[in-house]
């Protein structure tokens, strides 16, 4: 059978990045995976996303907000019916903020792994690709031979990253894991919060973004030890072990003083004063790390007498009088607006911060100048407004090249294009269930 001519999805202009050439298959959902690929997506990598042919990635659903399509999602005319090789987008309510921010830079195809013939077209993606992530359950993509050990017969210089919540080994191996249990499990959620308040995550899913981090790092590692052996390897990367290595100081100081830390809002253990104060009007977080600091910090609000006074006379002094010197710098800067404050401390050398809004974030001078939000064309909800990358590059072309995919935009070009599939192929994996072909016409 020959197949109609359609207008693929059309790949962004060629640039140079740092991982150009290096081809991903990702098979992650919600955020700790796709944010893992999608730093290596704006390194310049080509990332395709498997999704499930019906549902997609579980963010798609997550919302409001969603950013509203602003024309209809349809198919060709006379091209779709209900027994038809291609067939109507599912409908959403749109592209939901929370599978924007994970997504760019990538191409999705609608495969079913439960279908042989699905399962086949992983099998043929993973030959001709150079890293495979994945966040299933460990054994999991084993039971349909899609496991390490199988995707390295086909391929064994394939980079395979599994990203779990408690590691492929171990008693927990098997358990499921999320975000915020993880913060509860793994320490974090013991030390944020009030001091005479109940425990509580913090206010993004920090466990799930370090985890991608993390992920991202260690396939950079393994791709540059595979040009040294010419080899792939597994890489076991879980919620759990990343956010105890993320404790950092705090488990340091559990581990080698045996101390056991609490909750102190958004103070410090050790450096005094080095929290949030409220202000007349608002709020701003002070930061004296040293003595020479915090005599700035004095002298700005008039306040010698805290300086003066030998209970603060150092670092040291000042945390073993906490709550006394607390109380009064609460007092002293009750009496401040934050925006004069902000203007006696600008350029003094004494670290500080207001505490601003999303809003206000967004509209910061250092941002806006940074030019940290990009602006990307969507095929059917417009322009997005994304974060762009968190590191520039002096020579590389990093950023956002392509748009968050609809689900299944490109599975019929990713099997033209990258596999090579001829229309009786095609026609054959798409009859089985195998893969879906959802017309956009775009």
């Amino acid at each position: 059978m020959t197949l109609p001519k359609r207008l693929l999805a059309t790949h962004a202009t060629k640039s140079v990045g740092p991982l150009t050439g290096i081809r991903v298959l990702d098979m992650t959902r919600v955020l700790a995976g796709p944010f893992c690929t999608m730093l290596l997506g704006d390194l310049g990598a080509e990332v395709i996303k498997v999704e499930h042919p019906a549902r997609g990635d579980d963010t798609r659903a997550w919302g409001p907000p969603f950013k509203l399509y602003e024309k209809q999602v349809g198919a060709i005319e006379g091209v779709t019916s209900k027994g038809g090789l291609y067939r109507q987008p599912p409908l959403f309510k749109g592209e939901s903020a929370y599978y924007l921010c994970a997504n760019r830079n990538k191409h999705s195809i609608a495969i079913d792994i439960k279908v042989q013939q699905g399962r086949q077209v992983i099998l043929d993606l993973a030959k001709e690709s150079d890293v495979f992530v994945e966040n299933y359950v460990p054994g999991k993509l084993a039971e349909y031979g899609l496991g390490y050990e199988d995707l390295k017969k086909v391929n064994p210089k394939l980079i395979y990253a599994s990203i779990t919540g408690y590691g492929s080994s171990g008693p927990y191996a098997n358990k499921p894991g999320y975000d915020t249990i993880i913060e509860a499990e793994a320490g974090l959620m013991h030390i944020t919060g009030e001091a005479n308040g109940p425990p509580v995550k913090v206010g993004v899913a920090v466990t799930d973004v370090t985890t991608g981090i993390y992920a991202h790092s260690a396939i950079l590692a393994a791709l540059l030890s595979r040009v040294k052996s010419n080899v792939g390897q597994h890489l076991d990367v879980s919620l759990m072990q990343t956010q105890a290595t993320v404790l950092a100081n705090i488990a340091s100081s559990y581990l080698v003083g045996g101390k056991e830390s609490s909750r102190l809002g958004s103070s410090h253990p050790s450096i005094v004063p080095y929290q949030v104060f409220p202000t007349k009007d608002g709020s701003i977080c002070i930061g004296a790390g040293n003595d020479k600091q915090y005599k700035i910090f004095t002298d700005a609000i008039s306040r010698p007498d805290l300086l003066e006074n030998p209970k603060y006379a150092t670092n040291a002094d000042r945390v073993q009088n906490r709550d006394e010197l607390v109380a009064l710098i609460t007092e002293a800067l009750s009496d401040w607006k934050t925006d004069d404050l902000v203007s006696r401390l600008e350029g003094s050398g004494m670290p500080f911060g207001p505490v601003n809004t999303i809003k206000q974030t967004f509209e910061h001078p250092q941002l806006v100048a940074r030019q940290v939000v990009k602006e990307v064309e969507h095929p059917f909800a417009g322009i997005l407004k994304l974060v762009g990358p968190a590191v520039e590059y002096s020579t590389s072309e990093v950023g956002v090249r392509l748009p968050p995919p609809m689900l299944g935009q490109h599975t019929e070009d990713v099997m033209r294009s990258v596999l090579n599939y001829s229309d009786d192929q095609i026609e054959s994996v798409a009859r089985s269930g195998g893969a879906i072909l959802y017309d956009y016409n775009i």
